[in-house]
């Protein structure tokens, strides 16, 4: 039988992907160890050399990428498989991403031809898909919510995530000057309206921002790590913040007009018009609040620049009706109106959430198409069939 060794971390996707591979036939052996760095791990790098001097692997498998198992596959003469479910994967600006053991696959097109650009070779393109077979499976089961939450649903737009109140932009902004604060507090501002495809974070740090970064903020990395602070920053806390500042812009909007239901575990204290149910549990309870929702909503975080975010194939996948800001790649498997729904602006955002809102039967028809989309190729199976292909 074919075997592969699996790092886990705390990521949603893991069951899917791992059931997956297991109904391919392959055999799966699961190492779980928290990694305080992505980097240089020596326990961790000499416990992973003794599963593999011990047995015989096709190769060894993580969701996203690790640099410390790409360079213990690289010593051991091992391939090495990494599947992202985030983009940019700051992990990969690392001397190991160029090994040669390495078969990096990303959800996110802008994202492969970054890495393409600087020479990495081993590095596809895969979206990210849903096991429906165990969400039809969840849902086949008596509905765990009672007739008035049902109800609530069905008459609610409803968002499932964070809202990212606690974000290291809001931690560091003190220290900067107020001209830089009030620079990328209004770009931020501005990416918070582009629902659609364009970004300027890139156009906005200039090399003259980049170096009052640096002297005032102390970045310290690896040898072999070749990310820099502007890129550190632009991720990790403009594209944060900016997400807050989205959700929490059009969940007040929308609550202005209709009942808007927020499944998240962030404070929504000055969200006060909208109603926070609290988290949700991904694989059990999570179907149903899709499932059930008259319209799901979807905004994809600024740092993922064209690719389409697992929430997307979650919700189509429990048979919901999704209204989506509008992500390029999106184009080239869904089709606007007819099995998703999208938007490119604050009022086509919502304009369609009203108007869907008042079409239950056309929403239900759209819902249905989108789930036979899924259904028809778009599965964790589907996928890891892709990547092993091109394996």
């Amino acid at each position: 039988m074919k075997k592969i060794l699996i790092y886990r971390w705390k990521a949603y996707n893991y069951d899917d992907v791992i059931a997956a591979f297991q109904k391919l036939g392959f055999e799966t052996e699961i190492i779980r160890q928290r990694l305080d760095s992505y980097d240089v791990n020596e326990e961790f790098a000499e416990l992973l050399r003794g599963k593999i001097k011990k047995d015989t692997y096709d190769f060894v498998f993580t969701i996203n990428y690790f640099p410390v198992v790409s360079d213990v596959c690289q010593e051991m003469g091992l391939c090495y498989v990494s599947y992202s479910c985030d983009a940019p994967l700051i992990s990969m600006y690392h001397e190991s991403v160029f090994n040669d053991v390495n078969r990096i696959f990303l959800f996110d097109a802008d994202s492969v031809g970054r890495f393409r650009a600087l020479g990495v070779k081993n590095v596809e393109y895969l979206p990210l898909g849903v096991d429906y077979e165990r969400i039809d499976k969840q849902l086949s089961l008596p509905s765990p919510y009672d007739s008035q939450m049902t109800e609530l649903l069905h008459n609610s737009l409803t968002f499932v995530g964070s809202l990212y109140e606690k974000n290291s932009y809001d931690r560091i902004s003190r220290d900067l000057p107020d001209y830089l604060k009030g620079y990328f507090d209004c770009a931020m501002q501005l990416e918070a309206c582009r629902l659609g495809t364009e970004h300027i974070f890139d156009d906005i740090m200039t090399s003259d921002i980049a170096e009052q970064l640096m002297e005032i903020f102390p970045f310290s990395k690896s040898d072999r790590s070749f990310s820099t602070l502007p890129f550190v920053f632009e991720t990790t806390s403009l594209g944060f913040k900016t997400a807050q500042i989205q959700r929490k812009r059009e969940l007040i909007e929308l609550s202005k007009t209709h009942s808007v239901c927020a499944f998240t575990e962030s404070d929504t204290e000055d969200v006060f018009s909208v109603k926070n149910m609290g988290g949700v549990d991904y694989r059990v309870m999570m179907p149903w609040v899709f499932k059930e929702s008259a319209v799901n909503l979807n905004f994809t975080i600024p740092n993922i620049r064209t690719g389409i975010p697992l929430r997307v194939w979650d919700v189509l996948g429990a048979g919901g009706f999704l209204l989506t800001n509008h992500q390029s790649e999106m184009d080239f498997i869904f089709k606007e109106g007819e099995n998703i729904a999208w938007f490119d602006s604050e009022d086509e955002l919502l304009d369609k959430a009203s108007y869907y809102m008042k079409h239950e039967d056309e929403r239900q028809g759209i819902a249905e198409k989108g789930a036979a989309l899924v259904h028809g190729g778009h599965s964790f199976v589907d996928r890891i069939n892709m990547l092993l292909e091109k394996l």
